[in-house]
């Protein structure tokens, strides 16, 4: 069993930058795929990052943008998401994500087996 705590949102300006963590416990923890997802009101639950237990990272492209790096942790239970230069559609719930299924379903919140509680990012315009 894996659990997945986040931390590190808040309130943040247009422009500003937020470092996101993903604290995981579990002797298995740093040996699978792990990933961010975001949920904005009234959207769904959409992906926005993930990385291989080797540190090969996938980004959604079209609404990072340059913008965001995930890496994990040198002690490989930590996984961080930083942002940079915030703009107030990213705004959402941010998820942490543990054990890819497949890798068909790597962008897709039915592709993971475990999940955080959520923080909130809210970045003012």
């Amino acid at each position: 069993q894996v659990q997945l705590v986040e931390s590190g949102g808040g309130l943040a300006q247009a422009g500003g930058s937020l470092k996101l963590s993903c604290a995981a416990s579990g002797h298995t923890s740093g040996f699978y795929t792990m990933a961010w997802f975001r949920q904005a009101p009234g959207k769904e639950r959409a992906f926005v990052a993930s990385i291989t237990p080797s540190g090969d990272s996938n980004l959604d492209t079209d609404s990072v943008k340059g913008r965001f790096t995930i890496a994990r942790g040198s002690a490989r239970n930590t996984v961080y998401l930083q942002m940079n230069s915030l703009k107030p559609e990213d705004t959402a719930v941010y998820y942490c994500a543990a054990l890819l299924k497949s890798l068909a379903l790597q962008r897709t919140v039915d592709g993971y087996s475990y999940w955080g509680q959520g923080t909130q990012v809210t970045v003012s315009s």
